[in-house]
């Protein structure tokens, strides 16, 4: 077993979880799966494998930068719950 019931317990400890007996004995079942898993993992030759960004196949998916017109201001304001005619009006958050 790769991990030990009082690594989980010491675990959830800093972790302020206050986890019962049944917890700790399925968290140190599933962890040590997890741990086992890696060590397979660990043991694969990756050497001639290419790097990454992200497991999604999509290239760049940001838009060209377009200057365009912004909304008016009135239209802007015009669902606001509080606004001066020139600004949004929200409460205060410090005093």
């Amino acid at each position: 077993m790769a991990i030990t019931r009082d690594e989980v317990a010491k675990v959830a400890q800093l972790s302020r979880l206050a986890l019962g007996e049944k917890e700790l004995q399925t968290y140190t079942v599933q962890l040590d799966k997890i741990l086992e898993y890696m060590v397979k993992l660990n043991a694969l030759d990756v050497t001639k494998v290419e790097p990454l960004i992200s497991a999604a196949a999509q290239g760049n998916v940001f838009r060209p930068d377009a200057v365009l017109e912004s909304l008016p201001r009135a239209d802007a304001l015009a669902s606001a719950p509080a606004q001066d005619g020139e600004f949004f009006l929200v409460p205060p958050v410090l005093e």
